[in-house]
This record gives C-alpha cells, structure tokens and sequence, in this order.
C-alpha cells in the first residue's frame, strides 16, 4: 500500500507506518473514554491492521492520529481519532478528516461509519450523520469482554 502525505504549515500527516510514535499513541489512547480498558497489545495491534494516519508537527514529533479499518474497495470505520491538547483549536482535527475522506488509497469507498459519544459536531461537517431509525436497526452488533 503507498504512502499518503498532506503539508499545512508547520503540520503534515502521513500514512507512513515508520514514522508513529508508539508510546505517545497508546498514551494518548490510554486516555480516551473509548479505548482505557484496551490492553496496550490490542490496541496497537489494531493500529497494525489499519490504514493509519499520524499528525506531525515539525519540531514536536507526532501530535494527532487517527486510523481506518477498511477493506480498501467499499467499507471504512473510523476510529481513534485524536490531536493532543496543546495543539487542540488549530483546525487539526477537521484537517486529519478532510484528509482521511481524501486518501487516494480510500478512493472508491462509498460507506463510511464511525461511533462518537461527545465530537458530532466534527463529523457532522464532513458529512457524517446519525443513522435513521429504520437503518439504526439494521446495525447488529456482538460484544464479548475485552481481552
């Protein structure tokens, strides 16, 4: 799979695996609602088997990420999206979407999910919408305790 860069003033992203920053991730992670109960191992394993995407800045190393779980042709979930507080309020988050929905790796994809309890607003503004009632009860899922 090729690489993807986008450049914004002193900030790029990158779909370059070499270039995460382990540690500063699952800290990060660790301290997410959605991911505190996750063993480390398991989440950066599911980092491992997803389209990634880190945010840099040019001097302070990795400042945001975000990954899809995708099968390349028509599904994507996104998740564990995030950019650091210190770097919060500069349009990075909206940035690291906009570049994820453009990823030329992500081209054909036509179905796009996510689950957020607090950052609708976010998606709501690349295009994101609560399922209907009707599709919401389609959606099955299974869960089983975490490992």
């Amino acid at each position: 799979m090729s690489i993807s860069c986008w450049e914004q003033g002193d900030f790029d992203i990158s779909t370059d695996p070499e270039r995460l920053e382990k540690d500063r991730i699952l800290a990060n992670l660790r301290a997410t609602y959605w991911a505190a109960k996750s063993s480390p191992e398991n989440l950066w394993l599911s980092i491992c088997n997803s389209r990634i995407y880190g945010v840099y800045h040019k001097s302070r190393g990795q400042v945001g990420f975000g990954r899809a779980v995708t099968d390349y042709a028509r599904f994507a979930w996104v998740s564990d999206i995030y950019i650091e507080d210190a770097h919060k309020g500069q349009g990075l988050g909206k940035w690291l979407m906009a570049c994820i929905l453009a990823d030329p790796q992500l081209t054909t994809v036509n179905r796009w999910m996510l689950a957020t309890d607090d950052a609708h607003g976010l998606y709501r503004q690349h295009g994101f919408e609560t399922l209907e009632p009707a599709e919401a009860a389609k959606v099955m899922q299974r869960r089983q305790p975490l490992v």
